[in-house]
C-alpha cells in the first residue's frame, strides 16, 4: 500500500510541476520503505519511464508537448544514464543520499532566490 501511495504521490507532484518522479519516490522509498539508495534509484528511473509516457499522452492532447526540445533535452540524458549507473555502483550508498540531499537543498534554495 506504501509504494501506491508513493506512486500516486510521485505522479501527482509530476504533473503539477514537471519535477522528475525521482525527486519524490528516492526519499520516499529512502525514509518510509527503509531502502537502499541503490534499490531505490533503480526503481524510480523504471517508474519513471510509466509515469512519463502517462504525461506526455495527457499533455499530448493539450498541445503542449514540444517533441523537438524534448528530444533536445531527453536524448543525451539517455545516453548520460550508462555512465551515471556505472558510476553510482562505485560510491557508497549513504555518500549517494547526502549527494542527492545536497541536490534537493541547492535546487531548493535557487528556486526561492530566483
Amino acid at each position: 500500500m506504501r509504494l501506491v501511495l508513493i506512486g500516486l504521490a510521485a505522479g501527482f507532484f509530476s504533473a503539477l510541476f514537471g519535477v522528475g518522479g525521482g525527486t519524490v519516490i528516492v526519499p520516499f522509498l529512502l525514509l518510509v520503505c527503509g531502502w537502499e539508495a541503490r534499490n531505490a534509484t533503480a526503481t524510480s528511473l523504471a517508474s519513471i519511464g510509466i509515469t512519463a509516457v502517462s504525461g506526455v499522452i495527457a499533455y499530448a492532447i493539450h498541445g503542449d508537448v514540444r517533441v523537438e526540445y524534448a528530444a533536445l533535452v531527453g536524448l543525451p540524458a539517455a545516453a548520460s544514464v550508462a555512465g551515471a549507473t556505472a558510476l553510482q555502483q562505485r560510491v557508497p550508498g549513504r555518500t549517494l543520499e547526502l549527494l542527492f540531499a545536497a541536490f534537493l537543498f541547492g535546487i531548493a534554495v535557487w528556486l526561492f532566490v530566483k
